[in-house]
């Protein structure tokens, strides 16, 4: 690793970027990503898959060795130390995810949100797992956020409901905050995302005050974040707490236009990729501008943002590794980026999802979808794998 402080990162070293990878994993990974560019595979493959499952075909293992290794770490915390390891090598961290999603029992939010407690124990003292993360739907129910979001009255058996929803919450953040562990709480859709961002400024007002510990997320391809996060940054410190901002483009996008048309209100998300861009990058001008006050996650699998926040940590004389600025991907993607940012000092952190395989499979599916339908993100992935097996004669 260069420790000169002012590397700037060449995301085209496809020698650092694949250094942690065997020759069998590079060729594996090869051919995961020529099938994920077959549309086939992502539009057949999701109902397939889960009609094997729920008939009992023995297809885990299968998923298990090739597309569940590819972007997942494991099934438990403990199947995950193996990609800790590899991505600690590389100078990355890495961010526990546990990809339950989509549940509706009570026993199961207060077993979620112990395994996410779980991740903040494990990642206690491990200078390799530096931020840990939670969606508010693994510990309520998405139908009751939605009634909260959309102001209708709770019924009192709701209203418990939602007390202790705020208590799982609470108790998350708390033992982040005990353990000194900064932890993400993940956005989701527009008609619930009121209520996930009341929660997120209440937990940062209450545990940010001396220290980054509660992130909100800020999804910029909708058309109204920019401006909630510069007025949140106005209610932090009018209250003297340090915002919290994980940044990203966004995960919902075909969900939310055809919820828009279905029931006649405008989209809320940007008419054009050109606005998200362009509403991101203002938002990293903007919290490097603020960054003691505001402490900033990097979500992102665009080159141009992820080098337009590099030289906006240079110009303003900012440390590579200020504790206010991280870079994220996801595993399995985009390790051009990662392993070259670490190369040149940057915080960075990949996102490492785990869990049981039948319940991670809507994260996996979506990833794969997600590789198909950003332009040329398949294409990027084959092409720097295809110049390191041919850099290694392979």
């Amino acid at each position: 690793m260069d420790l000169s402080p002012n590397k700037q990162p060449n995301f085209d070293n496809t020698e650092v970027a694949f250094r942690q990878k065997t020759n069998a994993e590079l060729k594996k990974a090869y051919w995961l990503f020529k099938m994920i560019g077959s549309n086939f595979l992502t539009k057949v493959g999701p109902p397939v898959a889960n009609f094997f499952l729920n008939i009992g075909l023995p297809i885990q293992g299968a998923i298990k060795a090739t597309i569940f290794q590819q972007f997942c770490g494991g099934e438990t915390i403990a199947e995950c130390d193996k990609a800790i390891e590899q991505l600690a090598k590389g100078g990355v961290g890495t961010i526990l995810d546990y990809s339950v999603e989509g549940e509706e029992e009570e026993q199961v939010f207060d077993e979620t949100c112990q395994e996410i407690i779980r991740t903040i124990l494990r990642a206690d003292g491990d200078n390799n797992i530096p931020i840990t993360v939670f969606k508010i739907t693994g510990i309520g129910r998405f139908a009751l956020l939605e009634k909260l979001d959309a102001k209708q009255t709770l019924a009192d058996y709701e209203q418990a409901e939602f007390e202790k929803v705020k208590l799982r919450c609470e108790m998350i953040c708390r033992t982040a905050f005990e353990k000194g562990v900064p932890i993400m709480i993940d956005a989701e859709e527009t008609w619930i995302q009121d209520t996930i961002d009341e929660l997120a400024v209440d937990m940062m007002r209450k545990f940010n005050q001396k220290r980054i510990i509660v992130y909100n997320t800020y999804q910029m391809y909708r058309s109204d974040k920019l401006a909630d996060m510069k007025a949140d940054h106005l209610i932090a410190k009018a209250a003297g707490f340090i915002l919290g901002v994980k940044m990203v483009r966004g995960a919902y996008m075909e969900k939310e236009r055809k919820r828009a048309a279905e029931m006649g209100y405008p989209s809320p998300i940007q008419p054009d990729k050109e606005s998200s861009d362009r509403d991101y990058n203002e938002s990293l001008r903007y919290c490097v501008d603020h960054i003691e006050e505001i402490a900033i996650v990097c979500g992102t699998h665009n080159e141009d943002s992820s080098r337009l926040l590099t030289y906006l940590l240079d110009e303003k004389k900012v440390s590579h590794s200020h504790p206010h600025v991280y870079f994220a991907q996801l595993l399995g993607m985009s390790d051009n980026l990662s392993f070259n940012l670490a190369d040149a000092n940057y915080n960075v952190a990949k996102y490492v999802p785990y869990g049981p395989i039948k319940a991670v499979m809507p994260y996996l599916f979506r990833r794969a979808q997600e590789n198909t339908s950003v332009a040329g993100q398949t294409g990027r992935e084959l092409g720097l794998i295809e110049r390191e097996l041919k850099r290694r004669k392979l």
